[in-house]
């Protein structure tokens, strides 16, 4: 066997064996932490709820955004899109709420959207701000449904 190709096939073992290693390490620090996240979700989700009770659809956002300023990045991004969510679901409507908001699948419309989104909440360099308007595309989308099929509408 030529020595280029011991050298390629130790370079091949070296990295599947780094690879390995590091799936495993990621499926134990997940296993590790899963109960604690879940409970930091739901914790999150009910003070979504609550908040949600005493304000409007827009307070949902502005008060999401706010917390996220507070605590940018992808933790942040996780706790303030559920907050955002289920804040949506329990507050009071805002007229006019949903009316500019694209549905997902209008993939330009929609990154347009947000991004003008981000500009106005001050985000535009964050590259994680255009997920929190997620939840309110998904909102407004369920709503639209639920006030065509004859269900209440917020």
């Amino acid at each position: 066997m030529p020595g280029w190709l011991k050298a390629l096939l130790i370079v091949v073992i070296v990295v599947v064996v780094l690879a390995l290693c590091g799936v495993g390490f990621g499926v134990f620090y997940f296993v590790k932490n899963k109960d604690a996240w879940l409970a930091q979700a739901k914790e999150v989700a009910e003070e979504g709820k609550r908040f949600g009770n005493g304000t409007d659809n827009q307070g949902c956002v502005d008060e999401g955004l706010r917390r996220y300023k507070e605590t940018p990045g992808i933790k942040g991004l996780l706790a303030d899109s559920i907050f955002i969510r289920t804040c949506l679901e329990s507050s009071r409507a805002t007229p006019g709420f949903c009316d500019e908001v694209p549905k997902q699948t209008e993939f330009i419309k929609s990154a347009e959207w947000k991004l003008s989104q981000c500009r106005a909440a001050g985000l535009q360099s964050d590259s994680n701000c255009q997920n929190l308007f997620t939840p309110v595309q998904q909102f407004c989308e369920e709503r639209g449904r639920s006030s065509r099929s004859g269900g209440a509408s917020q």
